[in-house]
């Protein structure tokens, strides 16, 4: 079963510095339908002014990545870490038993974009760590190149849950099959362009949530650039 969600239907706040907009219930946005995916919970597509950002808060148990679109964000914890991660950037932070922590648009003159993505980790009250990475965008041509996985690597983040997650630049009339197990899920974001995936058609910034299609072949009708999460 395919269902796509069209970038319209998203829910979007617009606060001047942060235009946020939102494919599960986060903050003041609220669908009981539309709570998760999964152990997804939280996929923002986040575009955040120069010089601005989120200030210090907390959180616990969840794993939460940042996938870097365009400029550079700035990373501070209460841990020690201060990081600033650009576009072929990952970041990951495993908030288990707690931690504080900022984040912030890197530079005061140019604007960012990136995806924020939470997941809830395979085991509650781990201790709290941080890491960020960096990959080579010729290796997303006319393939998926893991950038988050459960045993990481040198350029794919570690993330404590059994999951996955492939960005790729598809060039038009190219096809990637992509297989996975029984019982799994995949989270399809379209990040440009335009593509298939088996029946289903996704233009720029629209979604699609995958479950019992253990084969997946996705063709771009347009060059296309896109994030492919697999799942429980």
């Amino acid at each position: 079963m395919i269902q796509v969600f069209p970038a319209h239907t998203r829910n979007t706040t617009d606060l001047g510095w942060l235009k946020s907009h939102k494919n599960f219930s986060f903050g003041d946005y609220f669908d009981e339908d539309n709570v998760g995916f999964g152990v997804m919970r939280v996929c923002n597509d986040d575009d955040i002014a120069a010089g601005r950002g989120f200030g210090p808060h907390p959180h616990s148990d969840m794993e939460i990545v940042s996938i870097v679109l365009s400029g550079a964000i700035k990373h501070e914890d209460s841990l020690g870490h201060v990081a600033v991660t650009g576009v072929n950037g990952v970041q990951r932070m495993s908030a288990g038993s707690g931690v504080i922590h900022a984040e912030y648009n890197a530079s005061d003159t140019e604007p960012m974009s990136l995806f924020q993505l939470w997941f809830m980790p395979s085991k509650r009250g781990t201790e709290p760590s941080f890491e960020n990475v960096t990959y080579e965008p010729e290796a997303m041509k006319n393939s998926l190149l893991p950038v988050v996985t459960p045993e990481g690597g040198e350029h794919a983040a570690k993330i404590h849950q059994d999951m996955s997650i492939y960005l790729s630049k598809l060039e038009a009339g190219k096809e990637l099959v992509f297989k996975q197990g029984e019982n799994r899920r995949i989270f399809l974001m379209l990040i440009s362009g335009k593509l298939s995936a088996n029946d289903a058609v996704l233009e720029t910034k629209d979604s699609a949530r995958m479950e019992a299609e253990q084969t997946v072949a996705i063709r771009a009708i347009e060059d296309t650039h896109f994030m492919l999460i697999d799942l429980p």
